[in-house]
């Protein structure tokens, strides 16, 4: 009698090398969640003002739609001491941002070419 063995699972990061290539080249998420009054919040802090302006400049750079960039809006990503925050994927590169010019670096540099900006690095211990 032959007993059939079920193959093991590939791990996640060989299962992902032998797909298709992502919908998306880099999708960056915008943290825009807003709690109640006196928690502190990305809202706050001016997250969706920065989601518009990233919104328009990877357009105008010619890197919206498909295989190229997509920008989202995100609720709570729970790392509210950094905020206002965003991610990049799929290298999950956190950042945190203070104005339009550090969108305009993220965009340029990371989603643009690749080169995560490091001065704009979200700690790993930055959370709630």
């Amino acid at each position: 009698m032959t007993h059939l063995q079920t193959p093991s699972p590939l791990p996640l990061s060989s299962a992902l090398a032998d797909s298709t290539p992502s919908y998306y080249q880099r999708h960056i998420f915008f943290c825009l969640n807003e709690r109640q009054p006196g928690e502190d919040c990305c809202s706050r802090h001016g997250a969706q003002a920065a989601f518009d302006h990233c919104k328009v400049q990877v357009k105008a750079a010619g890197l919206a739609g498909p295989g190229q960039v997509r920008v989202n809006k995100a609720g709570c990503l729970d790392r509210c001491a950094g905020g206002p925050v965003a991610v990049v994927y799929p290298e999950a590169v956190w950042y945190s941002y203070v104005d339009n010019s550090d969108i305009d670096e993220i965009v340029e540099s990371h989603l643009k070419n690749g080169q995560i900006v490091e001065r704009l690095r979200l700690p790993a211990d930055v959370g709630r």
